[in-house]
């Protein structure tokens, strides 16, 4: 059953990875992290991409829920660097900027995020689907995003598209074909939809090989390169994670599987491998992180190939027999993988024994490395790493040295950055890690101040492996600086004396002048063993001195430093001044290592062995495996004695600085106590004065107010005057306003008046005019009747000749009878007088009609023999007439309203004289009586109506019309004038009716003429009277 460290890092934003680090050495799993949502909650958040830096240290995760983490694995640490609120659906750590990545997100968008400041750098968008897959250029700057319709170039300096690759609307991309390149860039890898992966040849562009994975292996999704130490950048390692979620790498030379993780019951859906090829990290089918530990999976990574160096041997062959040199790897399945040019091969002389203590780990021997670094000069860049780890038997105490670390930093070098400042933060803490280590192994380095300057090439080297670093420093500090603390804390003087004394037999020149000069072993050659050459030499040049030390002896460093100054002799015997020897020994000059590498191996070989350093130096020794070995060759004592005085002076420090803080306390109280007191003997004081100035302050105050009060009173008065002048000015304005108003309303008065007066006058003028015309059309009418009257008198003056006495005398009874009744009429009320004036001319009319009626009954009487002949005739007449009539009545109630009171009461004195002369004339006929009684009954019918429209006269209080009264006189006329025909048998003669006519014809104009002229005064009257009583009233 697996045993792991699971680590749930929950709601936590910061913490770290595993607690105990031990891998397991079957599964090489270091750590698996998962996430629950709470802690009442076993619902698991799941990861869902992941990607390293470019260091291969650190990498980020992201999960369902949109948090983004950073998990270091080299410090043991994660933390939370962004939320975004959506599920990522790709990650790019690798951006030029190391402190920045790129994060794909569910709403189809590319943020930029920065994970020290945790600010949004850029927000890209441009993909209508969901984004699969990030991948950035190997300088940082171009990156591109791959969705399912489209690929997009992105510049990553100015976060802004380059190129767009579209594809036709009915082809999707349903899958990205994985590309992958090694590290040279000179081998590709493919693969697909299958199990075939294809491996083709950037340079020549052809194929070469395809592997096929084994049967389960339906289809792959993942493939990716495994970097390896030694392998000259060429990658023979591929890992494939195919559709069962197993990975598994091969090498594709042999094609033979290495290794494989994941299984199909804890299936892997994601993997992201380290650059440098040291750890992969895979997402699991649970949603859950697994970092895996490549060098715990598998010992052919990062493992050194076969020595190149064979032993020469006698053999046979098709050729003949002879001697050959055959240089080749001896592993099979990890060949080397050699540059283009033919590397020439020497014939190197060998031993034919094998030296057991010349043995190395991982099959390396020591005096065929001499040997080839004698052949060469170096060793090769890509395998010195493993050379040196080999030549120094580092036992990598991995407990140890976290027993070390997990110390903390030393006291001593708290302060690191403040004496040795140094650019890169990461090479500052990686220092300071590794010297706080040595100083707790051994109390000596906590109190040696040259020990960063000995350290530094070697951290700035193994930067990202602290462990090695240290144990390299360790292991030189034990077998190269052999003796150096002895005489603590200065410089090792019995050191530096060996080799004085080797430069003193090989140059004795060079060492008289440094003595004439007064220049000691501690100017020339202490600086450069302190700085191990680091300050002298470029980084090339230290490397291959270093290949060459770690190669020999240690007394080898101290003839280098002999060489050095040997080979420099020159330019230091020109030199006089003990500051130019200082800046000489502490800057880079003009130097062939090679020249003096040769100068060292002669010193070596040349020396005496009675002054030769390797007679007071003891040979070399590994550190042991599992615990450190005990450094203590140094005084103790002084060591002690200075921790002791540096921990009684820090003591004594936090003491006075305890001290301090209570004196400044007790100062601080006394301070305080005494600034109280003063303070309060100052208030008093301020108090009092400020009481008195109170009180001066209250008397001005009183004094000003009592003047502001009489400036008040005195405004209030002006105020006041100002007010009634603005009110009197006010008032009389007003008054005035009102004048004008009443004056300007008479005026419109006047005006008004003076308008209707002038439509009075035109109204009158042209009532005038009309009864003119009237006139004018009666007088017409009247010469019409005259004539009539002509031609009646003509036909009946025969008939009434002999009865014009008789006529004469009832005519002057009946003119009596009349002007009696007209006396009678005198006293009627001023009402009706006013209604019979207004409608005088109509009566007098009617009058004279009914005058000419009496006569015609008269002569009827007196001709009772004509009127029974005409009977009929009459009968016929008086029927049209009463007809006529009621045209008449018809027509008065359609006119404005007429006044026919005395109408009425002619009529009804008509009807009684006809009574009467019925009664008289007994001998009627009884149709005359039939005649008399419809006469009645018509008359009491006109009078009803007569009467109907006196009331409604007097409703509209409206004067008689003069054309009423011209109508009523033409149908009157038209009435007398046809009873005057149908009486053709009178005889009597009209001339005196005639006359009488004409002349209340006049009388009758005359009294309209007087009766318009009082109306016309009167409507003048009223108009005036109507318009000032408006006016008083509305004044």
């Amino acid at each position: 059953m697996l045993n792991m460290q699971v680590t749930d890092i929950g709601s936590r934003e910061d913490g770290k990875i595993w607690h105990r680090k031990s891998v397991s050495s079957k599964y090489g799993v270091l750590a698996t992290v998962t996430r629950n949502a709470s802690a009442r909650q076993t619902k698991t958040v799941r990861f869902l991409q992941v990607a390293f830096d470019t260091t291969g240290e650190s990498f980020l995760a992201g999960d369902h829920h949109g948090n983004i983490y950073v998990f270091d694995i080299s410090r043991n640490r994660f933390k939370l660097v962004q939320k975004t609120g959506q599920a990522c659906t790709a990650l790019a750590f690798n951006l030029r900027r190391n402190t920045e990545f790129l994060v794909a997100l569910a709403d189809y968008s590319i943020k930029c995020f920065d994970k020290d400041t945790r600010q949004l750098v850029s927000w890209m968008r441009g993909h209508e689907g969901a984004i699969s897959s990030l991948s950035v250029h190997s300088s940082g700057s171009y990156a591109i995003s791959t969705s399912s319709d489209t690929a997009q170039l992105w510049n990553l300096d100015t976060f802004q598209r380059k190129r767009k690759l579209n594809v036709r609307q009915s082809v999707g991309i349903q899958k990205v074909i994985i590309l992958f390149l090694c590290r040279d860039g000179k081998s590709l890898a493919a693969a697909g939809r299958s199990n075939l992966v294809h491996l083709w040849c950037l340079d020549s562009r052809q194929l070469l090989r395809v592997i096929q994975m084994p049967p389960k292996v339906k289809s792959v999704r993942f493939v990716d390169f495994l970097s390896d130490s030694f392998d000259g950048g060429s990658n023979q390692i591929l890992g494939v994670l195919s559709q069962d979620g197993v990975m598994r790498f091969i090498n594709i030379q042999s094609c033979k599987q290495i290794f494989e993780i994941g299984s199909h019951e804890d299936a892997i859906t994601l993997a992201g491998i380290c650059p440098k090829g040291h750890h992969i990290v895979a997402v699991m089918d649970s949603g859950a992180l697994r970092i895996y530990d490549v060098r715990s999976l598998t010992p052919e990574i990062s493992k050194p190939p076969q020595p190149l160096l064979k032993q020469v041997t006698k053999g046979k062959s098709s050729e003949g027999s002879g001697l050959k040199m055959k240089v080749y790897t001896g592993a099979g399945q990890r060949p080397v993988k050699t540059s283009g040019r033919r590397i020439q091969s020497k014939v190197l002389p060998v031993s034919t024994l094998d030296d057991k203590e010349n043995d190395l780990p991982n099959g390396l021997n020591k005096k065929r490395l001499q040997a080839l670094l004698r052949a060469f000069g170096e060793y090769p860049a890509k395998y010195r790493m493993f050379i040196w780890r080999s030549l120094l038997h580092l036992p990598e105490n991995h407990a140890a040295f976290s027993s070390l670390t997990d110390k903390g930093l030393h006291s001593a070098y708290m302060c690191l950055q403040e004496r040795y400042p140094i650019k890169s933060h990461k090479l500052q803490r990686g220092l300071q890690r590794v010297l706080s280590a040595l100083a707790h192994w051994a109390a000596v380095f906590g109190e040696t101040d040259y020990l960063p300057l000995l350290a530094f090439p070697f951290v700035k080297l193994f930067e990202n492996n602290p462990l090695i670093c240290f144990e390299v420093v360790a292991t030189v500090i034990v077998n190269w600086c052999q003796h150096w603390f002895e005489y603590f804390p200065n410089p090792p003087l019995n050191v530096l004396s060996l080799a004085e004394n080797v430069l003193a037999h090989h140059d004795k020149e060079l060492l008289q002048h440094f003595v004439a000069c007064g220049v000691t072993s501690q100017l020339y050659a202490w600086p450069l063993l302190e700085t191990l050459f680091s300050e002298v030499l470029m980084r090339e040049e230290w490397l291959k001195l270093f290949d060459n030390v770690f190669s020999n002896d240690p007394s080898f460093l101290l003839m280098a430093v002999v060489a050095y100054v040997s080979c420099c002799r020159a330019p230091l015997l020109l030199c006089t001044d003990k500051k130019d020897f200082e800046y000489f020994f502490h800057h880079r000059n003009s130097l062939d290592i090679s020249a003096m590498l040769k100068e060292a191996y002669r010193l070596m070989d040349s020396t005496p062995s009675d002054i030769h350093p390797s007679s007071a130096l003891s040979d070399f020794e590994p550190l042991t495996q599992g615990q450190y070995p005990i450094f203590n060759k140094y005084p103790t004592f002084i060591v002690e004695y200075q921790s002791q005085e540096r921990e009684r002076i820090r003591q004594q420090e936090v003491e006075y600085l305890r001290e301090r803080q209570e004196v400044q306390k007790l100062h601080a109280e006394a301070v305080r106590q005494q600034a109280e007191f003063e303070a309060w003997y100052k208030q008093q004081e301020l108090l009092l004065q400020g009481e008195e100035q109170r009180r001066r302050i209250l008397q001005e105050e009183e004094s000003k107010l009592a003047q502001q009060r009489a400036r008040l009173a005195a405004m209030k008065r002006e105020l006041k005057v100002k007010e009634l002048n603005l009110i009197d000015s006010s008032r009389r304005r007003f008054l005035k306003h009102q004048q004008d108003q009443r004056r300007i309303q008479l005026k419109r008065l006047d005006d008004e008046i003076q308008r209707k007066m002038a439509l009075r006058d035109q109204e009158t003028a042209v009532a005038v005019q009309d009864i003119e015309v009237r006139q004018m059309e009666l007088d017409a009418q009247r010469q019409l009747f005259e004539q009539q009257l002509a031609k009646e008198q003509e036909r009946v003056s025969q008939t009434v000749r002999a009865e014009v006495d008789t006529r004469r005398r009832r005519a002057e009874m009946e003119e009596s009878t009349f002007q009696n009744f007209i006396q009678a009429n005198a006293d009627i009320s001023q009402t009706n007088k006013k209604m019979l004036e207004e409608s005088l001319a109509e009566v007098g009319q009617m009058e004279v009609d009914a005058d000419w009626q009496a006569e015609v009954i008269k002569r009827l009487e007196k001709a009772k023999e004509r009127q029974e002949k005409q009977r009929e005739r009459l009968v016929n007449l008086s029927k049209q007439t009463c007809a006529k009539e009621e045209g008449v009545v018809q027509l008065m109630l359609e006119v404005e309203g007429k006044q026919w009171d005395d109408v009425v009461a002619k009529q009804a004195k008509l009807e009684e004289e006809r009574r009467v002369a019925a009664t008289v004339n007994a001998q009627r006929r009884s149709l005359i009586s039939q005649e008399t009684e419809e006469t009645e009954k018509h008359q009491g019918k006109l009078q009803k109506s007569l009467e109907d429209s006196l009331n409604h006269q007097k409703r509209l209080r409206s004067p008689c019309s003069p054309r009423g009264l011209l109508h009523k006189t033409q149908s009157d006329t038209t009435n007398i004038s046809l009873i005057n025909q149908s009486d053709d048998s009178t005889g009597f003669s009209l001339d005196r009716g005639r006359g009488e006519l004409d002349s209340k014809e006049r009388e009758l104009m005359q009294e309209i003429r007087e009766l318009r002229t009082k109306l016309a005064a009167r409507a003048r009257a009223t108009d005036f009277i109507s318009p000032s009583t408006s006016s008083v009233l509305s004044h």
